[in-house]
């Protein structure tokens, strides 16, 4: 299998649980984080107690027999170092209780696998997640995402005002909700318009007529943000 596994920030998206440990149904929040060297460190991401789940971002090479290959910007290089100060962050993170998701690093242990299938072919994934839910040890759950993407059609800013771009968004979540076998679903944005260029909708929007509508589903799991660095930027979470 020949696969290449990044994060684009330029689309709207679901977050979905396939195979989900256990959350509230007040939902928490989701943050990437790993490619923005100004977003600050990890243990400093978690310290903040914003954030129920963060994904580390991003392993982009792996499979024919290819060395796994990850991407954190500017924040170390696992070539060189094995990234041992994202290790003691991952522990930090757990120790709080914020889950972490992306691939081991040094001798850390991570919570779960979170795909974002932007390249390559889309054969096999469901393999892959099948076996990696049977592989986690008994006691211990190892979730499971992947996104599914919903344009939210602002391709002007002021357009994410528009009703009717709102209730195709809401039309797509009821549609997944009712359709898939998941967990919890979680809402994706972009924090900032620059992070999508596109499909970015406004706080005051999501709070005032997007998220008291999603709330009411029995599978809503909270709302995930791309990305720590921009989100940094604007406050938006």
């Amino acid at each position: 299998m020949t696969n290449d596994l990044q994060l684009t920030p330029l689309l709207f998206l679901l977050l979905l649980g396939l195979s989900l440990i256990q959350t509230s149904d007040a939902g928490g929040i989701a943050i990437y984080w790993g490619q923005g060297g100004n977003e600050g460190t990890l243990i400093q991401t978690c310290a903040t107690g914003r954030y129920k789940y963060v994904n580390i971002a991003f392993l982009n090479k792996f499979g024919s027999g290819r060395k796994q290959e990850i991407n954190l910007a500017n924040h170390c290089n696992p070539a060189f170092n094995r990234c041992r100060v994202v290790s003691n962050g991952i522990r930090y993170c757990q120790r709080r209780g914020v889950k972490s998701s992306s691939r081991p690093l040094g001798d850390a242990i991570l919570d779960g696998i979170d795909f974002a299938i932007e390249l390559g072919s889309k054969k096999y994934w469901n393999s892959l997640a099948q076996y990696l839910k049977a592989y986690s040890k008994p006691g211990r759950n190892v979730y499971l995402s992947a996104a599914p993407q919903c344009p939210f059609p602002d391709r002007f800013l002021g357009a994410a005002l528009n009703t009717g771009n709102i209730n195709r968004l809401i039309s797509s979540w009821n549609r997944w909700t009712n359709s898939m076998k998941a967990g919890k679903l979680l809402l994706g944005l972009p924090a900032a318009p620059q992070a999508a260029g596109s499909e970015y909708v406004p706080p005051n929007v999501l709070t005032s007529r997007i998220l008291p509508i999603i709330k009411r589903s029995s599978k809503y799991g909270g709302v995930m943000f791309w990305s720590k660095y921009y989100d940094n930027r604007t406050g938006y979470i």
